[in-house]
């Protein structure tokens, strides 16, 4: 049932399914000591922001605040910027949608539609109808790895990242066989980085079968479909998981390996991969 919130004077109308929505899961993973341990990883959920009914874009987001998320987003575009003439804001998690009703004049609305920019920011953009499409017809090999091989790649990669030892601001992706890396991208979005080698593999018709995709960026949704769009069946993390990460990962059957840093990682799925052959 939706619940009505009467605004200040000021503000539109709220109306929401509900108030709140789970920020964190519970899961268990497996240390780099083969031993179980309770973590919480991240939700991630899908926001289609609407502006009079018609659909301006689909965001990935925490699903905190999304009325704040939603009009800030609107405002920043320069969609909307009459706080006057805000009528309502419907933010529906049930269908994840988030319709904020304006009375004001919206100046070639299509063509700004028509002329979107892919920005390098976490989690925003617009997410296309097939983007997953054919994800049942993907069938990844299944890896065999050793403990020590993940050591030894951790230390090997870490002659890499040299735009973001002299700059900081950047992600950077590689392709790995076993603990060798033979092709690294840094850019300013993870999701640069990973298109820049789906895109050197394809040209050079290079199969990800006997591949480690690594990247210093959160494994979310949208990283884990990337990756088994390349074939790739193991991806390593520096960073942390999303709840839709983890999910697509276990039904693609991809090792999903996070936190990895030094002598330290966390297996979100597919443990039963992993030999350990070098505990302390």
């Amino acid at each position: 049932m939706m619940t009505h919130m009467t605004a200040n004077k000021s503000n539109p109308t709220l109306i929401k399914t509900s108030t709140d929505v789970p920020l964190t899961i519970a899961v268990t993973a497996i240390n780099e000591n083969g031993e179980k341990v309770d973590k919480f990883i991240a939700c991630e959920r899908p926001l289609t922001v609407y502006l009079n009914w018609q659909p301006i874009v689909t965001l990935m987001t925490l699903g905190a605040r999304a009325e704040a998320l939603s009009l800030g987003y609107l405002k920043n575009q320069g969609f909307i910027s009459d706080i006057n003439k805000l009528e309502s804001v419907i933010v529906d998690w049930d269908v994840n949608s988030a319709a904020i009703l304006t009375s004001e004049k919206i100046e070639n609305l299509d063509e700004k539609l028509s002329e979107k920019t892919v920005t390098t920011g976490c989690g925003q953009g617009t997410v296309y109808g097939d983007f997953m499409t054919g994800l049942d017809d993907i069938d990844l090999p299944t890896p065999q790895l050793k403990q020590s091989m993940i050591y030894s790649l951790l230390k090997n990669i870490s002659a890499y990242n040299e735009t973001y030892k002299n700059a900081g601001a950047v992600h950077g992706c590689g392709l790995c066989r076993q603990d060798q890396i033979f092709g690294f991208v840094e850019d300013v979005g993870r999701h640069n980085a990973v298109d820049t080698l789906a895109g050197e593999m394809w040209l050079n018709q290079d199969s990800g079968n006997d591949k480690l995709f690594y990247t210093t960026g959160r494994l979310t949704s949208e990283m884990v479909i990337k990756v088994a769009k390349m074939g790739i069946p193991v991806v390593l993390s520096r960073s942390g998981a999303t709840q839709m990460g983890l999910e697509l990962a276990q039904k693609l059957g991809i090792t999903m390996i996070a936190r990895a840093k030094g002598r330290h990682f966390l297996i979100y799925n597919g443990a039963e991969n992993i030999e350990f052959d070098a505990l302390s």
